[in-house]
Order: structure tokens, then sequence, then C-alpha cells
């Protein structure tokens, strides 16, 4: 059952948010209706660092513990709007649940469109690795166009043989440029946040041109054979509600793991909200547990 605080947030989103993104027409008006600050989780150390060429920040417990599982964490805004400090919600609260994230700061959209934030992206993991983070204690992770470019950048980094990460965990990912998502038109009124009918805007203003259906700008149709573990979360009622559902149907098909989520009620990339949200604190616990399962070795036969 969905709590009291997501049914009473969903109209206030309407006004605050979606509301601005029907009449955005351009960068500058998406990142205004981006803009809100929200509440991060207190006991976190946020320090600016630079992996491989690509700014960003660390998330770390603020008493100095050393988690084991590392978490690049790429944020959402449609690849146009956002930043590593507007998700520090997110990233403050992996940080609290014992998973240490660098959050990347890769170029936006219109300025540098596709496939500048893939590079960004790749570039960013192959740091990690390279300063010494073993693949099977990192994850990647992201929301909304984040989420997408997180799978994007598996997709890169298994074409080009790179060890892949342990786990994967997305919120709401926007994984099918083209729109063609059911969900797109059934929940255009339903969904508090975005319009399903602006998803072709936003996503002209990333490719610059570029094709919709290029796999490292829709994963969707990529080849998601040998993927590690995914766990997605989406809200029921979402525009991009099926963007997870068929990514999670096809990540099974092709013979992966895949664990999805449906939440009641929620707003798009609700976790962003965990200090109104119950959902929220409940999604990040379930994902900060998810990776950190990963460095747990199994128990003796």
């Amino acid at each position: 059952m969905a709590s009291i605080a997501a049914h009473l947030i969903n109209p206030l989103l309407r006004f605050q948010v979606k509301r601005k993104l029907v009449k955005a027409s351009t960068a500058q008006d998406i990142r205004k209706a981006f803009g809100a600050k929200l509440p991060v989780p207190r006991g976190v150390r946020f320090t600016e660092a630079v992996i491989g060429g690509v700014g960003g920040e660390w998330a770390e417990p603020a008493d100095g513990a050393a988690p084991a599982m590392t978490l690049l964490y790429l944020h959402g805004g449609a690849y146009i709007a956002c930043s590593p400090r507007t998700h520090r919600p997110i990233t403050g609260g992996y940080a609290k649940r014992g998973v240490r994230v660098f959050a990347a700061d890769y170029r936006l959209a219109p300025e540098h469109p596709f496939p500048a934030a893939v590079e960004d992206g790749l570039t960013a993991y192959r740091g990690l690795l390279d300063q010494g983070v073993a693949p099977e204690r990192l994850s990647i992770g992201g929301d909304s166009a984040g989420g997408g470019l997180a799978l994007a950048v598996l997709l890169k980094a298994k074409a080009e043989g790179v060890p892949l990460p342990a786990r994967v965990v997305l919120f709401s990912p926007w994984v099918d440029l083209l729109g063609t998502g059911a969900s797109a038109v059934e929940n255009k009124d339903r969904d508090p946040m975005l319009d399903g009918s602006k998803i072709g805007d936003g996503a002209a203003m990333y490719l610059a041109g570029a094709d919709a259906d290029d796999p490292y700008a829709s994963p969707l149709l990529g080849d998601l054979a040998g993927l590690p573990p995914v766990l997605t979360h989406v809200g029921e009622r979402e525009v991009l509600r099926d963007d997870s559902v068929r990514l999670d149907e096809k990540i099974r098909a092709a013979g992966g793991v895949s664990l999805l989520r449906v939440w009641p009620v929620v707003a798009h990339v609700w976790p962003l909200m965990h200090g109104i949200l119950p959902e929220a604190r409940h999604t990040l616990d379930e994902s900060a547990a998810f990776i950190r399962a990963a460095g747990v070795a199994p128990s003796p036969a």
C-alpha cells in the first residue's frame, strides 16, 4: 500500500515540475524545471574528485568508514539537466547505507550531445578500475537518463572487453529514446512529473541528429546478454514504466538475472525524496543491500 506522503506529494509535483516541463522548449527551461533542492542525508562527506579525467564527487560515510563496495552513479535529467549535487539525496543515501559512491559529472546536451555522456561514463568506469577498484567490488547505477546511460556504458564496456561490474541498480531508467512503450501514452495523465508526448523533444536535444535506435542511445535495443545482475525500480504510474518492464523481459530472455520492482503511486525517481517518502527510504535500503550482497562471500557448503 502506498504511503499518504506519496499521494500528497504528487499534486505538488504536477504544479512545480510537470507544468514547467510540458511548456519547456529549451535546455534552460528543462534545467529550471529540475532545479529544486532536496534535503541531503546527514552523516555523509562529499568530496570533489576527478576519475580518469572525468570530474565528479565522492559520497562517503562522514565517520571515516571504508565501505567494501563502490558504486559509479550517473544522475538523471534527460541528458540535459542536473548534476552530482542535485542527486546527493540518492548518492548520500547510498553512503549512509554502506556503499561508497562516485557520482560522475558527465557532459550535458545540447552543448555536448550524444555520445559525449556515454564516453564520459565509460571513461569514469575505466578510471575506477585503473585506480584499483576490483570489478567484483564495483557496481553501476543511475536514474532516468542516468539509468539508460549506465546501461549504455555497460554495453560499451562489454563490446570493448572491459571487465563488467558486479551489480547494476536502475531507478526509472530511460532506455528507449524512441518512446515506444505503451505506458508513454497510457500514463500520460497519471504520471505526476513527466508527459509522454515530450519524450521525443528531450531525445532530439540529446541526439542532435543521431539515430534514436542506436543501442548506446536506446540500450533497450542492444544485446543484453552477459550482463551482471540488474535490479530495476519503477513507478506503476510512470510514462517510463514500460521501459523498465521491457528491459526486465529482454534481460531474462537473454539468460540474465533481472529483478523488477514496480511501486504504486510514487513519482518518477522517487528515491530523491527520501526525506519525505518512506518508499524512497525502502528503495534505497533494498538497492544498497543488493549492491552489498555482491561483496559477501558465499557460505561454505
